[in-house]
């Protein structure tokens, strides 16, 4: 429980782990946070934040979940996870091209019983035509005796926010616990409440802990405009006092690749990297592009030799097996299968 606000208790604090080998190669202290073991639905952050949400559902009577996403959004898999769970009806929509198979993301929601709906853009702006069929999705199911709860792209409103004040709170204790009380957070940031919670949890609680943010789709004046109208909602909502500046936010903007979940050769060289010397698999949509972030940010010295970061991981997982990131990675690893006949 965050700020005064119950939630549904299923996300046990997450382990903190030193990985020795990426430490020593990369020349810092790099520590995981392992919210890729979070429970349910195969894990990741997006649980945290569905705690509150869901929580509220309940609470308010509500029978189904609407949610919006890309076709192979993390985020829809946990809520079809959280309502298999409570026994919610939960619909996935996403304004998105189908990748050609059911896989990876797609593949477990339906196996979760949610159902999933895939509308190709029509070239309107992508806001316009969510709130269009969010609304005709919800009018039938109203009609069918449904009352639909509808949760935001990543879970990222206000409410969702408290999901990593939580993860603040453990942080600031488990860093005293491994010495690093000034180490650097980092984080993926993609629909921005990750980040925020973090934010929020760490000035609110006076943490000398610090924060970075890696964006994983190019960061323009719609997201720069939104991130200060989030940080206002998150305060006039919970009555916080706390003064943070636009500059003030360490948001690193430079390596997106280009675009949102995108096959990039770096990423996936990172996604290898974090696996064959720690044997933690990343995903090539957050994760992996925000370590392939923190790698270079290292060679930049942005992140300074001997520092003490810990970084978040988000989950993601399935993100492996997405069409146009998995026939990439087939390519460059053909050689390491062997096949007799």
């Amino acid at each position: 429980m965050a700020l005064g606000y119950k939630k549904l208790n299923f996300v046990d604090k997450t382990p903190l782990n030193f990985l020795p080998t990426l430490s020593r190669e990369l020349g810092i202290n790099l520590y995981l946070k392992r919210d890729d073991l979070t429970p349910w639905g195969g894990g990741g952050n997006k649980l945290r934040k569905l705690e509150y949400l869901v929580k509220d559902a309940i609470n308010t009577g509500h029978t189904a979940l609407l949610t919006v996403g890309g076709a192979q959004t993390n985020h829809g898999r946990l809520t079809a996870a959280v309502g298999a769970k409570y026994g919610l009806k939960t619909t996935i929509v996403a304004i998105d091209d189908y990748p050609g198979e059911i896989s990876a993301n797609i593949l477990l929601d339906a196996i979760m019983d949610s159902n999933i709906i895939l509308k190709k853009s029509d070239g309107r702006e992508e806001g316009v035509q969510f709130d269009e069929l969010c609304a005709e999705i919800t009018g039938k199911y109203e009609k069918e005796g449904e009352k639909v709860y509808f949760i935001p792209m990543g879970g990222s409103n206000a409410l969702g926010t408290l999901g990593y004040y939580d993860c603040a709170l453990e942080l600031i204790e488990q860093s005293e616990e491994f010495n690093i009380p000034d180490a650097r957070v980092i984080t993926a940031v993609g629909s921005m409440g990750t980040y925020m919670g973090l934010l929020m949890g760490l000035v609110n609680e006076k943490s000398s802990l610090s924060l970075t943010g890696v964006a994983i789709s190019p960061f323009g004046e719609a997201k720069e405009k939104r991130i200060m109208e989030y940080l206002e909602e998150v305060k006039e909502k919970f009555n916080l006092d706390i003064d943070v500046k636009r500059e003030e936010m360490d948001i690193q903007k430079d390596y997106t690749k280009g675009a949102y979940n995108n096959a990039d050769k770096d990423v996936r060289n990172a996604v290898l990297l974090m696996a064959r010397k720690e044997a933690v698999m990343l995903d090539p949509c957050y994760t992996g592009k925000a370590f392939a972030g923190i790698v270079e940010m290292i060679k930049e010295n942005k992140i300074k030799q001997g520092e003490d970061v810990i970084f978040i991981h988000t989950g993601g997982f399935p993100g492996l097996y997405t069409k146009h990131h998995r026939v990439e990675f087939e390519k460059e690893l053909q050689e390491k299968v062997k096949i007799i006949l």
